[in-house]
């Protein structure tokens, strides 16, 4: 019990982080995406369904506490935790450098999700322009923030497994 709530707190600080801080350092307002970077760090930790589980937590939180368009978030970070979940078995869980290299990968893909919803929906939206004002930043922050983020999920996996909270 002791685990999942030191998941929950990780969580939330993640999230006032991502929304509080990390805003001062944001570029035309975009800025790094920790719930993203949680949700892929988890996937390829522990699997597809704990991926898709932290997808669905973390896109909750981010959707409640947002304002926009309810679920957007939610389906984009549980696909992406399916996805990225799905090549946990094939990677070694103490390398670092794959989820770095991920992350332009998963900020692209929840660009995409996210615009081709609002598409969807009615909005109009010049996909040149916002893949130069939000895309390209996002997937820098991305990329400088991942390491930092799966490092810090990866210390709490092999928590979760040394406790025997969660079988390895």
């Amino acid at each position: 019990m002791n685990v999942i709530l030191s998941w929950a707190v990780l969580i939330i600080l993640m999230y006032a982080a991502q929304t509080s801080l990390l805003p001062y350092i944001g570029y035309n307002g975009v800025s790094a995406n920790l719930m993203l970077l949680l949700t892929v760090s988890t996937a390829f930790l522990r699997g597809y369904r704990h991926g898709v589980l932290m997808g669905l937590i973390t896109g909750i939180l981010q959707d409640f506490t947002t304002g926009s368009f309810f679920g957007c978030s939610i389906f984009s970070y549980m696909l992406i935790g399916l996805f990225f979940g799905k090549f946990s078995d094939r990677i070694f869980k103490e390398q670092l450098l794959f989820p770095v290299l991920s992350a332009p990968l998963a900020a692209a893909m929840y660009f995409f999700i996210v615009t081709g919803l609002l598409f969807l929906i009615g909005y109009k939206i010049d996909f040149l322009h916002m893949i130069h004002t939000i895309l390209q930043p996002l997937i820098i922050y991305q990329v400088a923030f991942s390491w930092i983020v799966h490092k810090i999920a990866y210390d709490f996996h092999k928590l979760t497994v040394k406790h025997g909270i969660f079988r390895s």
